[in-house]
């Protein structure tokens, strides 16, 4: 159908080509054998024939700018046409092409179709042998049939059974939640025990703190009775000695009493020139009876002075818990190996008794003169107890300072 189209375009356009070549030739024999007839016909003066030929130049003019467009239009169209020609000659060539691919194409159906073909003979095959596979199906799905009954029996006997678990199931788990009941009431009960032991546990505690602290009291009580034990006893031998010696001086009193009356029975001028009088005889008595009052007086200042005092008071109690630290150990010792030891103890603690009591009597106590002199008299490499008793006085002052 394109060759037939594309043979009657080329043929029109040849035709179209021919026609403009002969056309001009065609014109101008029309035109002559027309002049030929009109100068035949009509009688023709110069100047029509001038008219007439200026009119024939117009008219030829005319028709030649006519033709001329004509032409020009011819060949426009010419072109287009061979334009149009070669679009349709390279759509004819892609249409062969495409012609070409189809006809491949249908050529690879062709094989695809006896492929298919093949295939389907192959499925037939598999069908018959589907159909072989289904009747034996058919056949296991009887039997299975009756393995389902089979099963179906089975599995309401376990149903059955099944039903029974669950009440067993249900007792259990109503038991269960019993014991849960219990435990937590247990757990109750145990979280309330362990509240009173911990109560009573620091209750105990507390009581134990209590009762350190009431065997502290007991023992500081225990130590302060035996301080007062002890200065008891040391104010009773003190007044002891102090009744011996009101017992002395009232005998030398009685012996003085006696000598006065002698005394008394000399004159008065004699007893002058010796240079005694009855007050100076009488001196002695008044210092017999006034001696045992200032020495119990001393004693209970001291006492006194030291129970005023806290840092006496504590050097009071290190020296006593000392002294019996110290009379324990002499009991315990059962070798002579740590006799220096012992000693140097017991040095330390009468240089702190002598301290104690130089501390106690004042900066007016005879003590720290003698220690003074023991001190710049001492040329020993080993201390004395003076100047231990000066160290132990010099310490505290010094930590006060």
């Amino acid at each position: 159908m394109i060759q037939f189209a594309l043979l009657f375009g080329l043929g029109f356009l040849t035709a179209a080509l021919l026609a403009m070549l002969i056309a001009p030739a065609i014109h101008g024999r029309i035109v002559r054998y027309t002049e030929n007839r009109l100068k035949a016909t009509m009688p023709i003066s110069p100047q029509e024939v001038r008219a007439q030929r200026d009119l024939a130049r117009a008219v030829y003019a005319a028709e030649n700018a006519r033709t001329k467009q004509e032409l020009v239009d011819e060949r426009d169209k010419s072109l287009s046409l061979k334009l149009r020609h070669e679009k349709l000659a390279e759509e004819a060539r892609r249409l062969q092409s495409e012609n070409h691919d189809l006809q491949m194409q249908i050529n690879d159906m062709d094989v695809e179709a006896a492929d298919l073909r093949s295939r389907l003979r192959q499925e037939d095959s598999y069908i018959q042998q589907l159909k072989a596979a289904v009747e034996a199906a058919e056949e296991a799905d009887a039997a299975k049939g009756m393995e389902i009954e089979t099963l179906e029996r089975q599995l309401a006997k376990m149903t059955t059974d099944l039903d029974g678990l669950r009440i067993d199931i249900s007792a259990r788990d109503t038991e269960i939640e019993n014991l849960k009941f219990r435990i937590t009431s247990l757990r109750d009960e145990r979280d309330a025990l362990r509240a009173d032991i911990k109560l009573q546990t620091s209750r105990a505690k507390d009581a134990e703190t209590r009762l350190s602290q009431e065997e502290h009291r007991a023992m500081r009580l225990e130590d302060k009775l035996a301080r007062e034990i002890a200065a008891r006893s040391d104010k009773e031998n003190a007044l002891e000695r102090r009744l011996q010696e009101i017992e002395r001086l009232k005998e030398k009193l009685r012996n003085s009493g006696s000598e006065m009356r002698e005394v008394s029975r000399v004159p008065r001028k004699s007893g002058k020139s010796n240079g005694v009088s009855l007050k100076d005889v009488s001196t002695p008595r008044n210092e017999a009876a006034e001696l045992p009052e200032a020495n119990g007086n001393a004693d209970a200042t001291i006492s006194d002075v030291i129970a005023a005092s806290p840092e006496l008071s504590a050097m009071a109690d290190e020296v006593h818990n000392r002294s019996r630290a110290l009379s324990d150990r002499l009991l315990k010792a059962k070798s002579d190996i740590h006799d220096e030891a012992l000693r140097d103890e017991l040095a330390s603690i009468a240089a702190t008794m002598v301290a104690l009591t130089a501390k106690a009597e004042g900066p007016d106590s005879p003590i720290f003169p003698i220690l003074a002199n023991k001190a710049s008299t001492s040329s020993s490499d080993r201390e004395s107890l003076a100047g231990r008793a000066a160290a132990a006085i010099g310490a505290p002052q010094e930590a006060a300072s």
